[in-house]
């Protein structure tokens, strides 16, 4: 990072996505091209309940019952994106939710290259620093933002961190994970 304001997001990558593994790998990618970094990630699957308390402020608008039936038709991703300004980073890598608007003003977003419709496209980002916390503790109600500032961050802020490809996340060099989130300090001795 090169000094500027480290923040915490929210980013689904939505069930169009999940169908085709190759598409989200390239998602995956785009994300790490444009400097974000993973914090934590899991692979889910909502039921209808689910999907519709998490977008209950959409309730009664024309196209809650679609959505509400999509983000419950198959896999999705959740992610922990942190760097620079990531709320405003990571919308931008989105697009706008018209993915119409999206082909024509941001083709090299990500909606623009991939969406369907404003329904199925592809992702959904936190839109404020309280939305993230919100939807953060949603999908990862383990994990303790309070205890990553500040035994974490400094590692993502100055870059000691290494991919983890198959967990799709970053581990802070130094230190290994065990368990849901847990991490152990190493000496630098035992780091290969």
């Amino acid at each position: 990072m090169s000094g500027g304001r480290l923040q915490l997001t929210l980013a689904l990558i939505k069930p169009d996505v999940h169908g085709h593994p190759r598409l989200y790998r390239h998602l995956v990618d785009t994300v790490l091209r444009n400097g974000l970094l993973f914090v934590r990630s899991r692979v889910l699957r909502w039921n209808q309940q689910d999907s519709a308390q998490f977008y209950g402020e959409h309730e009664g608008r024309f196209f809650y019952n679609r959505l509400v039936g999509f983000m419950a038709s198959g896999q999705m991703s959740a992610h922990i994106l942190a760097g620079e300004d990531a709320i405003s980073r990571w919308r931008q890598l989105m697009g706008p939710t018209k993915t119409f608007r999206g082909q024509f003003t941001h083709r090299d977003s990500i909606r623009g290259q991939f969406g369907l419709t404003d329904t199925r496209n592809c992702t959904h980002g936190a839109d404020s620093e309280a939305s993230a916390r919100r939807e953060m503790n949603i999908f990862f109600p383990e994990f303790d933002a309070e205890t990553w500032w500040k035994e974490q961050s400094e590692f993502f802020k100055d870059g000691k961190v290494h991919f983890d490809e198959e967990r799709v996340e970053h581990i802070p060099v130094g230190k290994v994970h065990f368990g849901e989130g847990g991490v152990e300090q190493l000496p630098a001795d035992k780091i290969s």
